[in-house]
């Protein structure tokens, strides 16, 4: 198949969740035969030059970097609160740069099927409908409006949870709206098929899973420095804001009691200046920023703590970093998508309690540490492996493509 993916940002460096499902599918498509064209937005947020890309991505898909000026300006942020019912997150990613380049592309070019990579591109459905008649499917990342409602409830200030949940419900309208209008849907788990389903989505629908690339992950518990704790994530996005403070509040504290010698490790990338500042004067704490090979970061650390408290669909970076034999320790929300088991591929805890406990678990039972590890590295390795996800799902697309 002739396949044109549309992304609202460049999926590299893959060191986000996003970047991940989408370059790994992406590249995978192409490695299974189909020919790929990667046509997305180079934002200032996450710039990226292409030709600085490594040649064996290039060699497999044609990517494409249209500059978009997605950057949020409280001006305009304003304007768009007191005299537009639409959500600004969605309108700042309307750039008519992006779209000419897109008539013009499906003007010279053919394609089987357009792929949405998430809400921000769907927008631009009517264009493709417009220039192409390819099948168009809508690859949901996760259920957009629902970050923006659980951050509203976890909001202690007023005047911002008043703004989240206005912004949730602006989010809401234009996610059951849009959604309809893609021939076929993806999620990425069971659970957010149920979802769209229940505010009325009603086409055909498939669970396509963010897979891992096998081929990439190399695992070595000898050269693990045990004991020894770590987060790493986005550290623009406000779930990940959130859960690390939390954790640095709550629970570090407590941890260092009981192992004063320990050191917590942060890596991540465009962290806010106050963030940084709040990391960094905590006691026995690291701040790297964002560090050049994620996979080599996490695979010389131990214990991985993702908390999570909003956010929605699948949290990639914990199945990377099962795949990479990682002890975590996560809440309900963190693992909600993913089938783990508690206890043995994963540690679950939803209060700081629990959450310090089950940390300092990992840190002094090193035979307990180790059998989360190997038993979460198996299981990615049975569900997870992109290979397979991707020939199922483009056999499904196909299926339904020649019905």
């Amino acid at each position: 198949m002739k396949i044109l993916l549309l992304h609202n940002k460049l999926p590299y460096p893959p060191n986000d969740g996003g970047a991940i499902a989408v370059l790994n599918s992406s590249v995978e498509m192409a490695r299974q035969g189909h020919e790929v064209t990667l046509f997305v937005m180079n934002t200032l947020k996450h710039y990226f030059p292409v030709n600085e890309i490594p040649d064996e991505y290039h060699k497999l898909i044609n990517i494409i970097a249209v500059d978009v000026d997605a950057s949020i300006k409280p001006i305009p942020m304003l304007i768009n609160f007191l005299f537009s019912s639409k959500p600004y997150h969605t309108v700042r990613f309307n750039s008519d740069n992006y779209r000419n380049k897109l008539i013009n592309l499906l003007k010279e070019n053919t394609y089987d099927m357009v792929l949405f990579e998430g809400l921000y591109v769907l927008p631009y459905e009517k264009i493709v409908r417009t220039y192409s008649k390819a099948f168009l499917v809508y690859r949901a990342h996760n259920i957009e409006h629902e970050i923006w409602e659980r951050a509203a409830k976890n909001e202690k200030k007023l005047l911002t949870k008043f703004y989240l949940m206005n912004l949730a419900h602006r989010i809401y309208k234009t996610e059951k709206k849009l959604v309809q209008k893609a021939d076929l849907l993806l999620t990425l788990t069971a659970r957010d098929e149920a979802q769209f389903k229940r505010i009325g989505y009603k086409k055909i629908s498939y669970v396509s899973q963010a897979g891992i690339d096998l081929h990439s992950i190399h695992v070595n518990r000898f050269s693990i420095q045990y004991p020894s704790i770590f987060f790493i994530g986005a550290l623009d996005w406000i779930p990940n804001q959130e859960g690390l403070l939390w954790f640095i509040r709550h629970i570090w504290p407590n941890i260092l009691l009981k192992l004063p010698d320990l050191k917590f490790e942060v890596a991540g990338r465009n962290a806010p200046r106050w963030l940084v500042n709040k990391i960094e004067e905590c006691q026995q704490v690291v701040y790297h920023g964002e560090v050049a090979d994620s996979h080599e970061f996490m695979s010389q650390r131990a214990v991985m703590v993702v908390p999570l408290f909003s956010g929605s669909g699948m949290r990639i970076k914990i199945v990377e970093g099962m795949a990479l034999g990682k002890s975590i320790v996560t809440t309900s929300i963190g693992t909600e998508g993913i089938p783990t088991t508690h206890n043995r591929n994963i540690l679950i805890a939803d209060s700081a309690d629990k959450f310090q406990n089950e940390v300092i678990r990992l840190l002094s039972d090193k035979p307990l540490f180790d059998s989360i590890g190997i038993n979460a590295h198996q299981f990615i390795y049975t569900h997870y492996n992109i290979e397979t996800i991707v020939k199922d799902t483009m056999q499904f697309i196909q299926k339904v493509i020649s019905i």
